[in-house]
């Protein structure tokens, strides 16, 4: 509220009823950056930069560490090159754990839609009517050319092309809450990397909900997931083969992400 002199004073406090944050164990304490998010929406490209499946496994852990709802969008679609990304089973791979998944062109130009493509921006429009997304991605991934857009040119955000080695220039430099007539949105600074550090390894599992259901049927409560222990039910299946890629593909990601926070946890 402002004053005759434009000062400002809070006058209320909303309940918080969501947080993005990270936690400082040296500090033991919260570094919340938002709050009161309803979407976390994951950007990937899937031409330059070169699309990375553990970026976006990253991502969905925060997003179930944070309780927000995840929506992973695949942009640059006029640029997608079949033989180098299979969204089909990245599509499947994401349903299967409950997300939804938008294939778009932020440009606005037109590419060929196949058959698991089936949501439009108009779509993610209507979806996002009425809440508020915080948008993250790694840098060049077009986030700030998906704003304009989905804002109908109502925000225009500075964009830069992607250097020469696939790596994205940052263009956003701060969290900046942008509110339109229809949805809020937040844009954060893009990273070329997406660090867990702060999520002790002992807890990892509670944020993978999918391999933590799984791994609850192992025959022995030491197992580590891997082919030759015994009574693993991630290698004692009777799944069928496109089942078994998904949650193996999975199952990839938590060990690789859990050797990480080892080693960190060693350091």
């Amino acid at each position: 509220m402002a004053s005759e002199a434009d000062e400002y004073h809070i006058t209320s406090v909303d309940e918080r009823t969501s947080e993005v944050f990270r936690m400082l164990p040296r500090e033991r304490k919260k570094k919340v950056s938002a709050a009161n998010v309803d979407y976390f929406l994951i950007v990937s490209s899937v031409s330059l930069p070169a699309f990375k499946r553990g970026i976006i496994d990253r991502f969905l852990v925060r997003a179930s560490q944070w309780e927000i709802k995840p929506i992973v969008i695949f942009n640059k679609m006029d640029e997608w090159n079949p033989e180098d990304v299979d969204l089909e089973f990245e599509a499947r791979r994401l349903k299967f754990i409950g997300v939804d998944s938008y294939f778009i062109s932020s440009k606005g130009l037109s590419f060929e839609k196949e058959s698991f493509m089936d949501k439009t921006v108009d779509d993610l429009k209507k979806f996002l009517k009425d809440k508020t997304t915080v948008f993250l991605g790694q840098s060049g991934v077009g986030k700030s050319t998906l704003i304009t857009n989905l804002s109908d040119g109502k925000v225009e955000l500075k964009s830069l092309e992607v250097g020469k080695v696939g790596k994205g220039k940052h263009t956003t430099t701060w969290t900046e809450l942008i509110e339109l007539p229809q949805f809020s949105l937040i844009d954060s600074p893009g990273v070329r990397s997406f660090s867990l550090d702060d999520i002790d390894p002992d807890e990892l599992i509670y944020f993978v909900p999918d391999i933590e259901e799984i791994s609850l049927e192992c025959k022995f409560n030491s197992c580590r997931h891997l082919p030759d222990n015994k009574g693993c039910r991630f290698f004692d299946n009777d799944w069928d083969e496109l089942t078994t890629d998904i949650i193996l593909s999975r199952l990839e990601s938590y060990l690789r992400i859990q050797e990480e926070l080892d080693q960190n946890r060693a350091y």
